[in-house]
């Protein structure tokens, strides 16, 4: 009975002992892991040198081309093309046919009625020169009877002295008023024609018309309600201009004469010079929002530019040569104190540094790092095979961690 009790407490104290020992087991197991967990993760620092180079500042833009150094040939003529002349490549000379229709009745009766207004406005302009002439030897014989008599002119030589200087230049703004009506008329006549001749020389493109296809006065390139249908253009050497939209913020930025450079959606991998020639500084307003225009006139023509491609242009704020640069993510600006981690013999010491113009690709180093100093721009954290990866610019709030030497595990 002794020995059973006795035996009974042997196994007792044996399973105490093997809890115990099961309990450290396991405390050892768990701070064996936390040590071989945080032996395994690394903080690696990505860095990059402080080089001298040039850096530009430039803001960017979205807009379209306006013009393309293309001009319209147009006619108001209806009836059947008789005979093209050209084809799309061609240069041609002012003057020079186009193409040559068949009028049809209304076509014919278009032609007459303005070549008639025509005759008649070029007879109203030789009438307005004959007045003026009149009026003007008028004024001339009044006003050599009045010279020298500046001081004792008489009341009636003064009213006829003002009456003949009044028909004068109204005789004179009669001419301006003729030239303007015959500018009219003669590009009434000159649409209505059955034939076409280039007004202006260039290189023809974009053909609409077929030999044997009728016009009644619309169709395609014409406006709606117009009879002016558009049957070809002319690319002369006129550069490209691009318009695009610029912020309230951005306005204030820009001024005529600044570089710029131009892409194109639909032309990949290309670029484009230019200079800005106007900036609007009036602007315009939807949906709440204050928009301004600003103009870039293109170095260089290009058969590919065309009339509202899409564009977005780059200009050029400010320019600075062989100076120090950094990469944006290289910096910290935390209230408003300006800082960055240089990594020495694998331990980084953070740097009050001044930095200058600003870019997409870097930040000019004022004074604060050497030319080749290796600046802390990101880090890499490993654990248990995940990988995240920290980056700062300028406008963080700055980096994790502590300041200081710190050893960083390779």
């Amino acid at each position: 009975m002794k020995k059973i009790k006795f035996l009974g407490k042997w196994l007792i104290a044996k399973k105490k002992r093997l809890l115990v020992f099961g309990i450290i087991a396991a405390m050892l197991g768990f701070g064996g892991y936390k040590l071989l967990s945080k032996n395994n993760s690394q903080v690696t620092y990505q860095t990059s040198k402080v080089e001298k180079g040039t850096i530009v500042s430039a803001i960017s833009a979205s807009g379209k081309v306006i013009s393309a150094g293309i001009l319209p040939i147009s006619t108001e003529a209806t009836g059947i093309v008789k005979k093209i002349y050209v084809k799309d490549g061609d240069r041609v000379i002012v003057g020079q046919k186009i193409a040559e229709f068949i009028l049809d009745q209304i076509g014919a009766q278009k032609h007459a009625s303005s070549y008639a207004s025509y005759v008649g406005a070029q007879n109203s302009l030789i009438a307005a020169n004959n007045s003026y002439r009149s009026a003007q030897a008028s004024a001339d014989v009044v006003l050599d009877a009045v010279k020298g008599h500046d001081t004792d002119e008489t009341l009636i030589q003064k009213e006829t002295r003002t009456k003949v200087e009044v028909a004068r230049d109204n005789a004179f703004y009669g001419i301006k008023l003729a030239e303007a009506n015959l500018s009219s008329l003669s590009l009434s006549y000159r649409l209505s024609s059955p034939v076409i001749t280039a007004p202006y020389g260039g290189i023809i493109d974009s053909i609409g018309l077929v030999e044997g296809m009728v016009l009644e006065g619309s169709g395609g390139g014409s406006d709606a309600g117009s009879s002016n249908v558009r049957v070809a253009v002319v690319r002369n050497n006129a550069n490209p201009i691009v318009e695009v939209t610029l912020s309230e913020v951005d306005v204030a930025k820009v001024q005529i004469g600044q570089k710029a450079t131009v892409m194109f959606d639909s032309l990949i991998d290309k670029t484009f010079t230019g200079v800005v020639a106007s900036v609007d500084r009036i602007g315009a307003v939807s949906s709440n929002v204050t928009s301004y225009a600003a103009k870039i006139r293109l170095d260089f023509t290009s058969d590919e530019i065309r009339p509202n491609m899409a564009a977005t242009a780059n200009i050029v704020l400010q320019t600075k040569t062989d100076v120090l640069i950094i990469p944006k993510s290289g910096i910290v600006t935390t209230d408003g104190q300006t800082t960055a981690k240089v990594l020495t013999n694998e331990v980084y010491t953070e740097v009050v540094v001044e930095i200058g113009l600003s870019s997409d690709n870097g930040v000019e180093v004022i004074s604060g790092l050497s030319l080749g100093d290796e600046v802390v721009t990101g880090t890499n954290s490993a654990d248990s095979g995940y990988l995240t990866t920290q980056t700062r610019s300028v406008f963080s709030s700055g980096f994790g961690g502590g300041t200081g030497g710190v050893r960083v595990a390779r």
